[in-house]
């Protein structure tokens, strides 16, 4: 991590914890045709699990595995699993432009927390190119908002708790390991999701491409919970926070690469606009940094 420069650590986290998570929704929504969402989140936890703990070891962690116990580590991810449950509800039954839109203002609610739990000042300069970035990624999602429902009401639930878990995140303790904290929100969800599972749904037989599908989803559902948890560690969270658009960007790569959708002008224009408001705070940030050393 110490050759990566410091001002571009958290957001290139941000980044790549977007781009594992957006990896692992595509092959989960490829799972849900022919299962139940919440047996696939399941099936996706044992998963994650199999991956993680073997990695777990491999990193030398493994006397700091009863920090997936730790109080603050269970109270970041349980907010995890209120998020997850809450998304792929709306996701089910939501188009999912409508759903992905109504996430974009958890970076909006990670500021506003940030600014009053832990006194960061952002400025009006950031807060102006913030909203840029979320109207941005509003263009890529392009979405139809045909009336409030109690789905759209689960997405905004999703955005409330997903911030709510970053503000926890900040206050687990240095000496947590990431990939603790990672395979801890792994656990949490898997054991979350198969009691919702065995309240609400019927058990489906899952094919062979289902297993795979969620294998493959399981290794990048870890990295997207450690990048995102380390991005927020690392880098103030004025310039962290807008890179959570680029999970629109990143949305739109897998709807190219995946399902063939071609995205079209204005999805263009929001993605340039995204990434515009992302690279001008940093650049902000570095002068910043630079004025305070020559100081």
């Amino acid at each position: 991590m110490h050759f990566i420069p410091i001002a571009i650590r958290g957001p290139l986290f941000m980044i790549l914890s977007t781009g594992s998570y957006v990896a692992n929704d595509t092959m989960l929504k490829l799972a849900t045709v022919g299962l139940p969402p919440y047996e696939v989140l399941f099936l996706r936890g044992i998963a994650a699990t199999l991956w993680g703990i073997p990695l777990l070891l491999a990193l030398g962690y493994a006397k700091q595995i009863p920090l997936i116990l730790e109080r603050r580590v269970l109270q970041r991810n349980l907010l995890e699993l209120a998020a997850i449950l809450c998304y792929v509800v709306a996701l089910a039954n939501m188009q999912i432009a409508d759903s992905t839109a109504l996430g974009q203002i958890t970076p909006l609610l990670m500021l506003i927390g940030s600014s009053v739990l832990f006194g960061e000042r952002i400025g009006g300069l950031r807060m102006a190119l913030i909203g840029l970035g979320f109207i941005g990624a509003v263009m890529v999602a392009q979405p139809t908002m045909q009336g409030i429902s109690v789905y759209a009401l689960l997405a905004l639930g999703n955005a409330a708790f997903a911030a709510a878990r970053d503000l926890a995140g900040r206050r687990v303790a240095a000496d947590v390991p990431g990939m603790i904290v990672a395979i801890s929100a792994v656990v949490v969800v898997l054991v979350g999701s198969g009691v919702a599972h065995l309240m609400s749904e019927r058990w489906v037989m899952p094919e062979t491409h289902h297993l795979l599908l969620m294998a493959g989803a399981g290794l990048f559902l870890i990295f997207g919970h450690f990048f995102i948890f380390m991005a927020y560690r690392v880098g103030p969270t004025g310039v962290v926070a807008p890179f959570y658009y680029c999970f629109t960007v990143w949305a739109v790569v897998s709807g190219l690469v995946v399902f063939q959708q071609l995205p079209n002008a204005l999805a263009i224009s929001g993605i340039l606009l995204v990434v515009a408001s992302g690279l001008t705070i940093v650049s902000l940030d570095e002068r910043r940094r630079r004025l305070t050393v020559v100081a």
